[in-house]
């Protein structure tokens, strides 16, 4: 359990919060992109940005949440910067107007938090016919991403300061189907299990993760590209079963962490100066940790990258 963690290598651990892993740090001048940002720990990780001076973009599907969460950032820290976009990641077409309209905007762009996520849905598709999980945490982030790049690139480039990436995946990646990734199975419902499909999109998380470090090293950009278990958080997340959360509102606090601790490592990646340098690792608890061996399959994450880039294509074409 969380409260019998010791403190890694970092100097945090699992009972660590948002807060304590960016006490004393300054991000005045920085501008971050956070998705999912009007609950649970997207909402946590905008407040404590925020209240550490980063400029913050809330990218949200419901927007009136979206301004409601600001507000209250605000009235909790006047001086703090932060604006509300819609996002919808289940859709490209909201994808690309997003990004469309923050790189139109004129803003530069340090820090993209890729929180967003959808948990253990029946087989649904999304409005581009993609399975929905992996449509919403996998395909619309890795489209966000690609669409944001240049703008992260010339504000690294112009500002000389480090750009980072940071991929919101769970250790329910270690939970995938057989294969990892089912290639050939993306949108067919036989087979089809919601926890399995999570966890896959959660791998595609890592993969999309660890093949971008690899490129920008490769480059030579000063980006970093990192992933992440948040821990296990109660949050709604799970608003698709019921059951479940019915029992983790009874028991969670006992025996999981609070969203301030849940949203600890997201920010501690993002901002910490320990990180400066890092990428293509996968962390929890605020510190480095061990991904599952799809995970570190850089085979697996180079065809998962094609595959996406043509299942991209392909949607726009239709």
């Amino acid at each position: 359990m969380w409260f019998l963690s010791r403190k890694g290598p970092s100097g945090f651990s699992a009972s660590s919060t948002a807060e304590e892993v960016t006490e004393g740090i300054d991000g005045t001048g920085l501008i971050a992109i956070v998705t999912g940002a009007s609950s649970g720990i997207g909402s946590e990780t905008a407040r404590v940005l925020a209240l550490r001076g980063v400029r913050v973009v809330m990218a949200v599907r419901n927007v009136a949440t979206g301004r409601k969460v600001q507000e209250a950032i605000v009235k909790e820290n006047p001086t703090a910067k932060v604006d509300t976009m819609e996002l919808d990641l289940s859709s490209m077409a909201s994808v690309r107007n997003f990004a469309s309209n923050f790189n139109s905007s004129g803003l530069p762009l340090n820090i993209l938090v890729n929180n967003a996520g959808v948990m253990a849905s029946p087989f649904l598709l999304s409005k581009d016919k993609i399975e929905l999980q992996f449509a919403t945490n996998h395909v619309g982030h890795f489209l966000l991403t690609n669409l944001l790049l240049e703008t992260l690139k010339k504000t690294a480039t112009e500002s000389k300061k480090e750009g980072r990436i940071v991929n919101v995946s769970s250790r329910r990646h270690q939970f995938s189907y057989r294969e990892g990734i089912r290639f050939d199975k993306i949108n067919d419902p036989s087979g089809y299990n919601g926890l399995s499909a999570y966890g896959q999109s959660k791998l595609a998380n890592i993969l999309h993760a660890s093949e971008l470090a690899r490129q920008l090293k490769e480059e030579g950009v000063n980006i970093t590209a990192n992933s992440l278990h948040p821990g296990a958080i109660p949050t709604n997340l799970f608003r698709y079963h019921g059951l479940i959360n019915g029992f983790l509102g009874l028991v969670g606090k006992h025996v999981m962490k609070n969203v301030q601790q849940g949203a600890a490592t997201t920010c501690y990646v993002a901002l910490h100066p320990q990180m400066k340098g890092i990428s293509g690792q996968y962390f929890a608890d605020g510190n480095v940790a061990k991904a599952s061996s799809q995970a570190n399959d850089s085979e697996l994450a180079k065809k998962l990258w094609d595959f996406t880039q043509k299942l991209i294509s392909t949607a726009s074409e239709s």
